[in-house]
């Protein structure tokens, strides 16, 4: 899978706040799809989905041990993510550097400051 692609799979799969769920979950350590359902009003098909959705995109991998298949998390395309808005960082520093600008220079207002 090219770079582009694994981007695009890890934001497609991070999009949807059940999957960050589970992602944060399995930061935690490995488990089980019935243990990452518990928390979640939804199906197991359901969350099975997801799952498959967040394996597609190799965040998480699954193996088999006896009757389970034990979920872990898969932080590589994550570094990928946490790379590609790295080189957008130098952007939000300027802007939150001229907005520390703007506020150092603001005066209060009359009744703002006073206890």
């Amino acid at each position: 899978m090219s770079s582009a692609q694994t981007l695009d799979a890890a934001f497609a799969a991070l999009a949807h706040p059940t999957r960050r769920a589970i992602l944060a979950r399995l930061a935690k350590g490995e488990a089980t799809v019935n243990e990452l359902a518990a928390p979640f009003e939804m199906s197991l098909p359901a969350i099975s989905k997801h799952i498959r959705v967040l394996e597609g995109a190799n965040l998480i991998r699954r193996r088999r041990e006896a009757q389970f298949r034990p979920c872990t998390l898969n932080a590589e395309p994550l570094a990928a993510v946490a790379a590609w808005t790295d080189e957008y960082r130098h952007i939000w520093d300027a802007r939150f550097d001229a907005l520390d600008d703007i506020i150092k220079t603001m005066k209060p207002t009359e009744g703002e400051g006073h206890d």
